[in-house]
Formats: C-alpha cells, sequence, structure tokens
C-alpha cells in the first residue's frame, strides 16, 4: 500500500490528467470547436507528457531534495521526454501529414484510373495520426503545468 503514499508518482499522475482536461477548453478558446476525444489524444496544449516528466522530477525534488540523485535522474529522464516530443515525435508526426497527402493523391490518382469505390475495405489504407509531437511552445507550458501542479499538490499534502 506504499504506492497510495508515493507523492511523486501522485504528482506526474495528476499532472498527466490535468493537462489531457485542460486541452479541452484551451483548444474551444483558440478555434470555437469543442472536442472531448482531445482528452485521450496525443499532442496539444499544454503537453501532458511534459507536465508529468516535470511533476515528477519536481516532486521528487521536493520529497528527496533538489541535490539528490534521484532529482537528477528526474531531470535527465524530463530532458529526455521533452526532447523527444519536440524533435523525434513532431518529425513522425509532420512525415505522417506528407504520407496522408501523398496516399490521397495515390487514392485520387487510382480513382481515376481505375474504380476504387468496389475494391474491398482491407485494400484501402487507414490515414496515419498526424499530431504526435508537440511544438516547442506546448512542451514548455507542459513543463510549466508540471512544476506548479507538483508544488500546489504538495502544499495541500
Amino acid at each position: 500500500m506504499e504506492i497510495l503514499s508515493n507523492f511523486p508518482l501522485w504528482a506526474a499522475l495528476t499532472a498527466i490528467v490535468f493537462a489531457q482536461v485542460v486541452k479541452i477548453p484551451i483548444h474551444y478558446i483558440a478555434t470555437r470547436e469543442a472536442n472531448i476525444g482531445l482528452v485521450f489524444s496525443t499532442g496539444g496544449m499544454p503537453s501532458s507528457h511534459s507536465a508529468a516528466v516535470t511533476a515528477l522530477a519536481t516532486a521528487v525534488g521536493i520529497q528527496e531534495g533538489f541535490g539528490s540523485n534521484m532529482f537528477a535522474i528526474a531531470c535527465v529522464l524530463a530532458v529526455i521526454v521533452m526532447y523527444d516530443a519536440t524533435g523525434v515525435r513532431r518529425q513522425a508526426g509532420e512525415q505522417a501529414v506528407m504520407l496522408n497527402m501523398l496516399a490521397k493523391d495515390f487514392s485520387h490518382f487510382v480513382e481515376e484510373a481505375k474504380v476504387w469505390n468496389k475494391k474491398a475495405e482491407y485494400e484501402k489504407r487507414e490515414e496515419l495520426k498526424e499530431l504526435l509531437g508537440h511544438q516547442p511552445i506546448e512542451v514548455f507550458f507542459g513543463g510549466i503545468t508540471g512544476v506548479l501542479l507538483a508544488i500546489v499538490l504538495n502544499s495541500m499534502i
């Protein structure tokens, strides 16, 4: 039952849930579109990955000390995750955009050349998910979210 009193774990999980839920009103303010599905999606403002790892690092720092080895490990993990969110995952999303455009162009070409609609469903390709990574600003605000949430949760507990 020690897991129930693991402050860094709960701070990180709370940051994930908060960041995912707050995407809905942020998206609504920006686009005037309500999209509940954002709670279960990747990408968007703020980055829940960044919020989680910064909440984890902050909570470890609060609990173990900012000079501890555990804090150093959590910080390095946070930097790697946040770098990956803006680098590799973002590039994968941009590649998905291009591949989806190519697939649509190819599909259009096939329709012109053959009767595409008569093909079986399994022969048609599903679009790749394009919103994988984050813009640097999304990662930044995800990080700020995690730090602030860990500090607030620590003061409440």
